[in-house]
C-alpha cells in the first residue's frame, strides 16, 4: 500500500468514526506513525532512500536545510522554511510534506472546543464551480467547524497599517519599506542573508498570524486553522515568536482530501453571503497584490505621496531584488517579494493552475463593495472591539499585529 493510498484510508476512517480496517503486512508501520502524529516529524521528509551522487534539493535550497552526510541527503527542520524549492527540483520525487489532515480531523471532532477556519485570499475557484464562498463556509460548518473567516479580512488591517507606516516613515527619495506581509520565505531570505536591510522591514506578522490572534482575542479557547496554497505557513505557525496564533495548517490540497473523506457535496450547500473583506485584501491572493493594496490606500489617504514599488516573484528573483536593494540598483521605495511565481496564485498546494488562479482572484477583489480597507466597516468594527478607537492609536499600540525581527 501506498503512502496516499494508507493516508486516504486513514483520513476517510476518521472522518467517519470508522475503524482503518487495515491488515498487519499491507501497510508500512512508520507512514502510518507519520500520517497519525504528524508533529513528531519535519516538515520536508524524505521518501526512501536517496542514492543521488549530486542531489538537485540541495543546491535548491537557499536556507542550507538539506546536506550530504555520510553519503546520503539529510534534512535539518530547524533550518527549513517550507520554501519547496527541493520538491520542486527532486526529479525522482522522492521527498514529500507531512500531512496535518488527522490532527485537522481529530480536532473539529473534539466538542470542548470550537474552531475556526483561516481562508487564505487564494481560496477562491479552488474546490470547483459548485464551491462559493459562501457554500465553502456553510459545508465548513457541516464538517464541525464554528465558522470561516477570510483571511484577507485581515490583510485588509494589516494594509492599512503598513500605509499609515508608510506615509510616517517615507520623507526623502532614500527612504524605502519592505514590505512584511504574507511571505515567509521573503522574511526569512531576508533575516538570513540580508540583514543589513532588515531595518526597512515593519515589524508586522503576516494576515495569517494577525487572523490567528485576534480570532483568538474574539474567541478565548478556541482553534484556528488556516487554509491555503502553502507550505511555507506550516513552518511560521510553528516560529517561537509566533506560536499560539495558529494551531494547524493545511493545504488547499489536505482540505480538499478533508472534503472527499467527509463526503462533502457543494451543490447541495446552502449560499449566504457575507462580504467582510475589501477589494485590497484580497488582492493578497496573487503577485504584486500588496503592492497593490498599499498604493491604493496611501493614496486614498495622502493623494500626493509619491509610491514606486518594485515586485519580485519566485526565490531567484527575490535574491536578485534583495541584493539590488542593498547595491543601491533599483529606484522605488516599497518592495514586495513572493517565493512563489505567480504569488499566493502560484503556491505548491494549490488546486488550480496559476492563470486560472490569479483570474479567479482579480475577479473576487472587484466584486467586493469596498475598495480599500478604509472604506471597510468590518475593518472598523473589528479595529473598535480590538480597543483601538483612533487611527493614531492603531498605529502606535497595535501590538497585536508585531512581532519581533
Amino acid at each position: 500500500m501506498t503512502f496516499e493510498e494508507l493516508y486516504q484510508k486513514v483520513i476517510f476512517a476518521k472522518a467517519n468514526d470508522k475503524p482503518f480496517d487495515l491488515k498487519e503486512g499491507d501497510y508500512d508501520k512508520g507512514q502510518l506513525d507519520c500520517i497519525l502524529h504528524p508533529e513528531n516529524y519535519p516538515l520536508i521528509r524524505k521518501e526512501g532512500d536517496c542514492d543521488c551522487k549530486d542531489p538537485a534539493c540541495i543546491s535548491a535550497c537557499i536556507f542550507d536545510a538539506i546536506k550530504i552526510e555520510h553519503g546520503t541527503a539529510v534534512i535539518h527542520p530547524e533550518l527549513c522554511v517550507g520554501c519547496a524549492e527541493c520538491l520542486r527540483a527532486c526529479k525522482d520525487q522522492k521527498l514529500d510534506f507531512t500531512k496535518d489532515t488527522v490532527t485537522a480531523i481529530e480536532s473539529l471532532k473534539d466538542t470542548s472546543h470550537s474552531v475556526y477556519a483561516l481562508m487564505a485570499p487564494a481560496f477562491i475557484g479552488q474546490f470547483g464551480a459548485d464551491a462559493t464562498p459562501s457554500k465553502i463556509r456553510n459545508c465548513l460548518k457541516q464538517i464541525g467547524f464554528a465558522g470561516m473567516v477570510e483571511v484577507a479580512a485581515f490583510a485588509d488591517i494589516l494594509t492599512l497599517k503598513e500605509s499609515l507606516e508608510f506615509i510616517e516613515n517615507h520623507h526623502t527619495p532614500e527612504d524605502f519599506q519592505l514590505t512584511s506581509c504574507c511571505c515567509p520565505v521573503w522574511i526569512g531570505m531576508i533575516r538570513k542573508d540580508f540583514k543589513k536591510i532588515v531595518s526597512h522591514l515593519p515589524a508586522s506578522v503576516s494576515p495569517m498570524i494577525a487572523c490567528g490572534r485576534i480570532i483568538k482575542a474574539l474567541h478565548p479557547d478556541c482553534r484556528t486553522i488556516f487554509i491555503g496554497p502553502c507550505m511555507a505557513k506550516k513552518a511560521e505557525a510553528k516560529d517561537p515568536d509566533l506560536t499560539g496564533a495558529i494551531d494547524c495548517v493545511l493545504t488547499f490540497q489536505e482540505l480538499a482530501d478533508m472534503f472527499h473523506a467527509f463526503q462533502t457535496d457543494f451543490s447541495a450547500a446552502e449560499a449566504e453571503t457575507k462580504e467582510h473583506s475589501s477589494t485590497a485584501g484580497r488582492l493578497y491572493g496573487r503577485a504584486g497584490g500588496v503592492s497593490k493594496a498599499v498604493g491604493d490606500c496611501v493614496k486614498s489617504i495622502q493623494p500626493d505621496y509619491l509610491f514606486l514599488p518594485k515586485t519580485a516573484c519566485g526565490v531567484k528573483d527575490c535574491k536578485t531584488l534583495l541584493e539590488q536593494i542593498l547595491a543601491g540598483e533599483t529606484r522605488g521605495n516599497f518592495f514586495e517579494g513572493m517565493a512563489c511565481d505567480g504569488g499566493c496564485a502560484g503556491g505548491p498546494k494549490r488546486l488550480l493552475d496559476i492563470d486560472a488562479c490569479t483570474t479567479y482572484v482579480n475577479e473576487y477583489a472587484e466584486q467586493s463593495p469596498f475598495a480599500t480597507p478604509a472604506e471597510n466597516p468590518y475593518v472598523a468594527d473589528l479595529m473598535e472591539r480590538l480597543g483601538f478607537h483612533t487611527v493614531e492609536d492603531f498605529v502606535e499600540h497595535s501590538d497585536i499585529l508585531t512581532r519581533s525581527l
